[in-house]
């Protein structure tokens, strides 16, 4: 009789000896997981997306991604994408927006840090202002796989060396670095390895090149050096800018680089670019 009602009182409680179900991920709420990826970086969000259908789910959401993008991601994906906000995702945006997008006839990009969301903006030398780019005695065109435009200009020699270039953009709240990427030497592909020919490069140790940066919010920054990247691009810094979260107009920035002493030649330089990025990148240059 004892043993019956032990049976009886185990079979109510869900089956014969059988004890309740662990809770699992499966249980947890989507809302709740979506409110925790709030607070992580998109690659972590992107890796736990793939635990099941609830955190999955909760990837989606546009709260989330609204909280990693830029607060100008609207101007870029009207100017750069070319498309409503409203037609798209909130994660669709940060993935595209994430990938190099020209603009500007394909003379400028812009994308964002994957892990930050933060911007970074190129400028090719093709939508600059260079003296005597037009003469082949003096400039070259060359295709170049080490360039994200595909195409840098190589200086075999000049008297007066000058550069200048403007760019129009709405910029986050932050502070800012723009470089000139520049290499000493002419790279080249032999038998399948990359070789340098730094035989014309003369002249930039004689008087430094002069760098300047100007806003139209009145900040200015100037910085000279030599240039000494022979083989390898290197990234020479013209200055830093602050934008301020008060300022939503599109900032206007005039930059230049210089060496107009005409006692010298100066000539063997590649160029490439001008990088604008947030000044806490700066360590890690050599992505760009």
């Amino acid at each position: 009789m004892g043993a019956a009602s032990s049976s009886l009182a185990l079979e109510s409680e869900g089956g014969s000896g059988s004890s309740p179900s662990r809770p699992s991920l499966d249980d947890v709420p989507e809302s709740c997981v979506s409110s925790i990826f709030m607070y992580m970086d998109p690659p972590e969000i992107c890796k736990l997306a793939r635990l099941n259908k609830a955190f999955h789910g909760a990837s989606l959401a546009d709260f989330v991604w609204e909280t990693k993008l830029p607060s100008n991601y609207k101007f870029l994906v009207e100017k750069v994408l070319g498309q409503s906000p409203e037609s798209l995702s909130k994660k669709e945006i940060y993935a595209r927006l994430c990938r190099p997008n020209c603009f500007d006839n394909g003379t400028k990009q812009v994308w964002l840090d994957k892990s930050s969301g933060k911007i970074c903006v190129a400028v090719s030398y093709k939508a600059l202002r260079i003296t005597g780019i037009d003469d082949r005695r003096y400039w070259n065109h060359v295709s170049s796989e080490e360039s994200r435009f595909n195409t840098i200009a190589y200086l075999q020699q000049i008297w007066w060396f000058e550069v200048g270039g403007e760019l129009e953009f709405e910029f986050p709240a932050g502070t800012y670095s723009l470089f000139f990427k520049l290499q000493l030497g002419k790279t080249s592909k032999k038998l399948g390895r990359r070789t340098c020919n730094v035989d014309r490069v003369h002249g930039w140790d004689i008087k430094p090149v002069r760098f300047q940066l100007s806003t139209s919010t009145g900040q200015q920054a100037s910085s000279e050096c030599y240039l000494h990247q022979q083989g390898n691009w290197g990234h020479y810094h013209a200055g830093d800018f602050v934008v301020d979260s008060t300022n939503t107009a599109p900032l206007k920035l005039r930059f230049s680089m210089m060496q107009i002493d005409c006692t010298h030649t100066k000539g063997g330089v590649c160029f490439d670019s001008v990088l604008v990025c947030p000044s806490e990148f700066r360590e890690k240059l050599k992505q760009f």
